[in-house]
């Protein structure tokens, strides 16, 4: 794989995660999820139980996007240091790793809401409601490794001869964003009470340092004249 490339397929998989992740995240997901009312929660999943399977469908390609930028990113920051480039790639890598398991309990959650056998409604609500916090918490600790991820990626591209320095800030403030968001999730007690202030620091932090550094990606990778130092890398 030449760089050229690289810079193509990094690219390209980053815009297919911000698609597949805002679609089953923000349109199925969070329209479906009431934490404080079990009831409504379970039922949405029952009523509107074709679209959980699209949400999920839709977190699995994510995550299989994610994968592949493991290997990309790693291809297009080796330059500037191998070693570093490896721990970035590495961090991310666990990240899926860490989602991939969090997405287990969706799917558990999918298959008892089909068909909920040997199960009374307390129950029922109960278990989707716990396999919820469970998805909601492997999450966070995965996206915290991915706040990790960026804090290197924002460093090597910061070092870089070729990517633009401002690409660099953005990305360490992303990674500002989810370090602080995941940590007060998974440690503050009243979280709840601050988490629409938390979100919006990952949405406004984390979107346009990553969205900023994709739309780079693709003008480099698809554009008809790269920057010098591309050709020679």
């Amino acid at each position: 794989m030449n760089l050229k490339l690289a810079l193509r397929v990094s690219g390209f998989a980053y815009l297919l995660i911000f698609i597949t992740g805002f679609y089953a995240n923000f349109s199925v997901l969070e329209t479906m999820v009431m934490p404080s009312d079990p009831e409504t929660t379970v039922k949405n999943f029952m009523q509107y139980h074709t679209q959980v399977g699209q949400g999920i469908l839709a977190f699995v390609a994510m995550l299989a996007f994610d994968v592949i930028l493991v290997f990309t990113l790693f291809y297009v920051t080796k330059k500037v240091s191998r070693k570093m480039s490896a721990i970035a790639s590495g961090f991310r890598l666990l990240h899926a790793i860490g989602f991939g398991m969090a997405l287990m309990y969706l799917i558990e959650i999918y298959q008892i809401t089909d068909r909920p056998l040997g199960m009374d409604v307390p129950e029922l609500q109960n278990t989707v409601m716990s396999l919820l916090l469970k998805f909601d918490e492997i999450w966070a600790i995965g996206l915290l490794l991915f706040g990790v991820h960026l804090a290197f990626l924002g460093y090597l591209t910061f070092k870089s001869d070729f990517v633009p320095k401002s690409m660099g800030y953005l990305l360490c403030l992303a990674a500002i964003g989810y370090l602080v968001s995941c940590t007060a999730q998974l440690l503050m007690p009243n979280y709840t009470d601050y988490e629409q202030g938390f979100e919006l620091l990952v949405m406004v932090f984390g979107v346009v340092g990553e969205l900023a550094f994709t739309i780079w990606l693709l003008i480099k990778g698809f554009g008809r004249n790269p920057l010098k130092t591309i050709d020679s890398l």
